[in-house]
């Protein structure tokens, strides 16, 4: 899956003329990574690489909302891929489904795009002492 693919949403515009609607696949992938970041229980979305990119991206004030989240989408159906970090100790099965929930709800209502499915992989789990050890091993502020 990539998004780096143009996909078109085709839409008839009644009171300007007839017309095409192109949503590319970054702006679905925003959609879904903003949706799910906002999901209680997710810490961080991408695995450690992914993350790793996006604290570089965030040390020169660039975010990429899409991280972690990779799209296929068609003329009328997308199918998303979600890696995330979870908190500790919440559960990770519910915190799955609320992702695939908030992520339909998002591209359906905002994209006007049929999900057909939403597959979450949690490659994590942050524990609260994982912020303690990173204060601590801070020398130079």
């Amino acid at each position: 899956m990539t998004n780096t693919t143009a996909a078109t949403t085709s839409t008839d515009l009644t009171e300007a003329g007839s017309g095409k609607t192109v949503i590319v696949d970054g702006v679905v992938s925003k959609v879904a990574g903003i949706a799910a970041a906002q999901v209680p229980g997710v810490h961080a979305l991408g695995g450690g690489v992914t993350r790793a990119i996006g604290a570089i991206r965030e040390a020169i004030n660039q975010t990429d909302k899409g991280q972690g989240v990779s799209v296929e989408v068609g003329d009328t159906q997308a199918a998303v891929d979600i890696t995330l970090v979870a908190e500790y100790p919440v559960s990770l099965q519910k915190v799955a489904d609320d992702v695939r929930e908030a992520v339909t709800t998002a591209i359906e209502q905002i994209v006007g795009l049929e999900v057909t499915e939403v597959n979450v992989t949690i490659n994590d789990v942050h524990l609260p002492t994982d912020d303690d050890a990173e204060q601590h091993d801070a020398r130079v502020q």
